[in-house]
């Protein structure tokens, strides 16, 4: 089995340059990042191929935002596509009390499609963190995570070509324990049948599959009572239907034997001919080797 280290800062095919300018309009809660609009952020603004050059981590800054969120901290960052084709970038930031380096929230921004060689800019709220805590906070980037953009998965926006949302929850963990959602939506025009287990290749850093995982059938494979188990039934999704199957696993890790094994990425088949997704459920398999896929289940309208 091939193994690999969880590593506690990942970047893979990317370039990060975090900036000073500040200045944004908050849009949601700080769990998920603000992207700016503001003109000297220019977040979302693709720069000339080839820059930044150096180091993936060139600087980070931070500042306060203007209006309602002139006591909000903020920091700026861009992201590179060094890779070869292009890339949909999940990054995890935090930011910091900057006098005792304790930890006041992070945020998640998605950064789209990012073509080869090119930069974007991106500008993130603390929206959720005390006013008096304003221009005395760090940021840092804790996880990048980039998916071909062809296999991005996505929770909302426009329906893609195939007619269906494929798209990993955050995932529920207890006492070593992990069950993370797989949700399908049809969100197309026309019944969507589903029969079976999705089909689940675990994926390293690099997005190349983990040798010697065993991926079972049934989350009861791994332990009971956590929903993803039951006999596969015949599933006709109507437009706007929802279904849900499980990922259960453990991070146990025994002594003496090789290390734990991360799969960040598990690219995703929702049934056979269905095109690939790849989702981003940070497979931390322990020494175990043993991932459990439940079965589609319809899920209940919201």
């Amino acid at each position: 089995m091939r193994r690999t280290p969880l590593p506690a800062l990942a970047l893979p095919a990317a370039c990060l340059l975090l900036l000073t300018a500040c200045g944004t309009e908050r849009q949601g809660a700080a769990a998920s990042a603000t992207p700016s609009t503001a003109r000297d952020c220019g977040a979302g603004s693709p720069t000339a191929p080839g820059t930044p050059d150096g180091d993936e981590v060139l600087v980070i800054g931070t500042g306060t935002g203007p209006g309602a969120d002139r006591a909000r901290p903020c920091g700026t960052y861009a992201v590179t596509n060094r890779g070869t084709e292009p890339l949909t970038y999940t990054v995890t930031l935090g930011f910091q009390d900057a006098d005792t380096g304790r930890g006041l929230t992070n945020v998640k921004d998605t950064v789209e499609a990012v073509a080869p060689g090119r930069t974007v800019r991106r500008t993130v709220t603390a929206a959720d963190v005390s006013s008096d805590a304003a221009g005395r906070v760090t940021l840092s980037v804790l996880t990048v995570r980039g998916v071909p953009a062809a296999e991005a998965s996505s929770e909302g926006g426009a329906c893609p070509p195939t007619g269906v949302r494929v798209y990993a929850d955050e995932g529920d963990a207890a006492m070593g324990l992990r069950v993370v959602g797989l949700h399908l939506e049809n969100c197309g025009t026309r019944p969507y049948r589903l029969k079976g287990h999705p089909r689940v290749e675990p994926l390293d850093e690099a997005r190349e599959r983990v040798d010697g995982v065993a991926v079972l059938e049934g989350g009861d494979a791994i332990a009971s009572g956590t929903g993803a188990d039951g006999p596969p039934e015949q599933l006709v999704l109507a437009p706007g239907e929802r279904a849900r199957a499980g990922l259960v696993w453990r991070n146990t890790v025994d002594s003496g034997t090789e290390g734990p094994v991360a799969a960040p990425y598990a690219r995703v088949w929702a049934k056979p001919g269905a095109a690939p997704v790849m989702v981003i459920p940070e497979l931390d398999l322990g020494t175990t080797g043993k991932l459990g896929v439940g079965p589609w289940k319809k899920e209940q309208k919201r």
